[in-house]
């Protein structure tokens, strides 16, 4: 299917065309039919499926063809998400669909003077994109006014639970009005998000365009199992490949990301971080470093990486695996993203295997162990991996515990894809 059997109205087809963007995602052909009808949606959808571009566009749309006055008084659509990163990224998406059209939008975040952003607000607009705590402040200020909303977005559903602002959300909800259009997408469904999906939705439709919790078909992943003291002269090992243009490595803490960059900088590979501890200007700056190739390897925390978009991102590195295994799902997720292909690489110590059983567990998947490099974890005897339906793999820690190559992706990539 093209964006041009989508009965979008030719404005945002010829955005796309600029964009170079011809054939919807999975996620954009189900959503835009059922939005453009005005139905709230429930979206499961990991990241770097388009999601962005599967409620852009109809938002687009339907504010061009509700409002022909556009006098710009009234905020119409509210997008909460839950990171400065995102947040600037969603911007960034209504200015390249919406070019074409008079509709205006402005991001609000914290972690920056307000002034701006106020101003904004002051001259009138159309659709807020904003994160929670911003959001509720400049409502306590009397900058914001929800009364007339008619669209509202609540994006990364799961990531606002794993970052405390469930709460902040509700607060938002309720300044809503009652008759409005609400979009959910969330990429896992824990318990707690299904039941705040029921408050706020109202019949909605269903889109699921991958199980929850499942890898990205086209990143090809793998493991070194390492001894911690050896990690950082494993990743100088690992990125000797040239062949590695651009890399984003995921640690646990702000700290540790900081100790990544110093460490790297000795081997004289270019590298900055980007965490909460980091000011907005610096956090951007490093990302824009990084997309326009300035530096190779951007180090992030998880937080701080939620959101972050870069286009042709080849290798995702977890320097340290993740406590909380959906968390995986998200950081390899960096990579592959829109039928692109990728490479994610994993290194374990002997104290994260236990995390990496559960990862495993949960994405069912077999994962390639990489052998023969210079740094192997000491031998701790035989190292059992549960699989779904009761399946088992026994490995010693550097041994393959099997890898399947051969995943194709169900659907076509012959277009350009919108994210």
């Amino acid at each position: 299917m093209k964006f041009n059997e989508l009965n979008l109205i030719a404005p945002i087809l010829q955005a796309l065309e600029t964009e170079g963007y011809s054939q919807p995602t999975p996620i954009q052909e189900q959503s835009i039919p059922i939005l453009l009808q005005r139905k709230d949606l429930l979206g499961c959808a990991q990241t770097g499926t388009g999601k962005t571009a599967a409620f852009a566009i109809p938002i687009l749309q339907i504010l061009h063809e509700e409002h022909a006055e556009r006098t710009h008084k009234n905020i119409k659509t509210l997008i909460l998400t839950p990171t400065r990163e995102l947040a600037i990224q969603i911007g960034e998406s209504f200015a390249a669909y919406g070019r074409n059209l008079r509709i205006r939008h402005t991001v609000i975040f914290g972690g920056v003077p307000q002034g701006a952003q106020v101003q904004a607000l002051n001259r009138g607009i159309d659709v807020l994109i904003a994160t929670p705590g911003r959001l509720l402040d400049l409502m306590n200020q009397g900058y914001i006014n929800l009364s007339n909303i008619s669209i509202f977005v609540l994006d990364e559903a799961d990531r606002m639970l794993d970052m405390g602002f469930i709460h902040d959300v509700k607060r938002v909800v309720a300044k809503l009005p009652l008759k409005r259009q609400t979009l959910f997408f969330s990429a896992t469904m824990p318990p707690e998000i299904q039941k705040l999906a029921n408050t706020i939705l109202s019949n909605p439709e269903m889109v699921a365009v991958t199980p929850p919790a499942t890898t990205a078909e086209l990143v090809e992943q793998s493991v070194y199992f390492v001894g911690q003291k050896d990690k950082r002269q494993l990743l100088h090992y690992v990125l000797q490949d040239k062949s590695i243009k651009t890399a984003l490595v995921f640690t646990r803490t702000k700290h540790g990301a900081d100790k990544v960059v110093k460490d790297l900088h000795k081997v004289d590979i270019t590298a900055e971080a980007i965490h909460g501890n980091k000011s907005q200007n610096a956090r951007q700056r490093a990302l824009s470093n990084f997309k326009d190739g300035r530096i190779r390897v951007l180090v992030a925390t998880d937080i701080a990486a939620r959101g972050i978009d870069v286009d042709l991102l080849s290798h995702v590195i977890n320097y340290e695996i993740p406590e909380v295994p959906e968390t995986y799902v998200h950081r390899i997720g960096r990579t592959g993203r829109a039928g692109a292909s990728g490479i994610a690489t994993s290194f374990c110590d002997e104290e994260e295997m236990q995390d990496w059983r559960n990862i495993l567990k949960l994405i069912g998947q077999k994962i390639r162990v990489v052998e023969g490099h210079p740094f192997p974890a000491p031998a701790s005897g035989q190292v059992q991996i549960n699989l779904p339906k009761n399946k088992e793999v026994v490995r010693r820690p550097n041994a393959v515990a099997g890898f399947n190559s051969s995943n194709k992706r169900r659907f076509s990539n012959s277009g350009g894809r919108a994210r």
